[in-house]
């Protein structure tokens, strides 16, 4: 798995809900749509222009390619806060767990196993698990996200 698509606090972007979920079904939505002939009476129908660009930004762009990769909050104190102190996650610096990490945990319960993981076993280990967990259908489906 590549890195960049891991979140500062320690979440898998690759597990996301949002990009597991949503963004298949706008790719879906809109291809069914297309095959509808919708594209060609869009402009008519009221809200349809700004609803056919939203759907397409999203199947063009995708999702959010994760806080690392300059997606998500800018002003996210977790992530304001590894790159002041120049570190990939929270869990690879001298300060964790701290108030921010623990605040961020409580939405989150396998955050603290999985931060742990990475700190004592690496990034390939952590990896591991994402990626076994994704083969499994899982997803984060935290209001946070």
């Amino acid at each position: 798995m590549d890195n960049q698509h891991s979140a500062y606090c320690g979440l898998c972007c690759e597990n996301c809900a949002v990009r597991v979920h949503i963004y298949p079904a706008a790719l879906a939505l809109q291809t069914e749509m297309q095959r509808a002939g919708f594209d060609q009476v869009v402009h008519a129908i009221p809200g349809g222009a700004e609803f056919w660009g939203f759907l397409g930004g999203m199947v063009q762009s995708g999702v959010c390619p994760s806080c690392r990769a300059g997606g998500g909050n800018p002003g996210c104190r977790v992530r304001v806060c590894a790159r002041e102190k120049g570190v990939e996650m929270c869990a690879l610096c001298a300060s964790y767990p701290c108030a921010l990490t623990e605040t961020f945990d409580a939405g989150y319960p396998m955050l603290k196993t999985d931060n742990a993981l990475l700190r004592d076993a690496g990034w390939q280990a952590w990896s591991d698990l994402q990626d076994a967990r994704r083969a499994e259908g899982y997803t984060y489906q935290d209001e946070n996200l």
